[in-house]
C-alpha cells in the first residue's frame, strides 16, 4: 500500500513538472482559447508581413516573387495593451521567419504592429538576419543573387 502511495505521488509530481516546463516558454503542446486568437490574429496580419517581406528580400532573392511567410512560423513574442485595461489599442510583437522553395528558411525579422480602431500600423521592424549563401541548400543558391 505504501508503495502505491509513492507512485501516485510521484506520478502527480511528474505531471505538474511538465506543465511548469511548458509554462516556461517551450511551444504549446495543446490548444487553448489564446493560442487560436493569436493564429487568428496572425492569418490577418500575413498579407501585411508579406508585403513588407517582399521589399525587404527584393536584394537578395533572384527568384521571381518574394519570399513566403507561414503562420506557423510566426510567434507572437509579446502583446500590450498601450491605454489601460478594455482600452482598444494595442501593441502586438511578432517574430517571423520567412522561407523560399521547398520551406528553406532565409532570415529572421520581428514586426511590431499597432491595432486601434484607426486601423493596423506598422509601427517598428527589424531585419534581424538575412539569408547566408554558405548555409542556403546546394541545389537552391540560383534563388539567391
Amino acid at each position: 500500500m505504501k508503495v502505491l502511495i509513492f507512485f501516485v505521488i510521484l506520478l502527480s509530481m511528474v505531471g505538474t513538472q511538465t506543465t511548469f516546463c511548458n509554462a516556461l516558454g517551450e511551444k504549446p503542446i495543446e490548444d487553448s482559447r489564446e493560442l487560436q486568437l493569436q493564429d487568428m490574429l496572425v492569418l490577418l496580419l500575413l498579407p501585411q508581413m508579406r508585403e513588407k517581406l517582399a521589399g525587404v528580400y527584393s536584394g537578395v532573392l533572384s527568384a521571381p516573387g518574394s519570399p513566403d511567410i507561414y503562420p506557423y512560423f510566426v510567434d507572437v513574442t509579446h502583446t500590450e495593451r498601450v491605454n489601460g485595461f478594455r482600452g482598444f489599442d494595442f501593441l502586438i510583437t511578432l517574430d517571423a521567419r520567412p522561407t523560399v522553395g521547398p520551406h528553406i528558411p532565409i532570415g529572421e525579422d520581428v514586426f511590431t504592429y499597432r491595432i486601434s480602431a484607426a486601423g493596423v500600423e506598422l509601427k517598428n521592424f527589424e531585419h534581424l538576419r538575412g539569408p547566408n549563401k554558405d548555409d542556403f541548400p546546394k541545389y537552391y543558391q540560383d534563388l539567391l543573387k
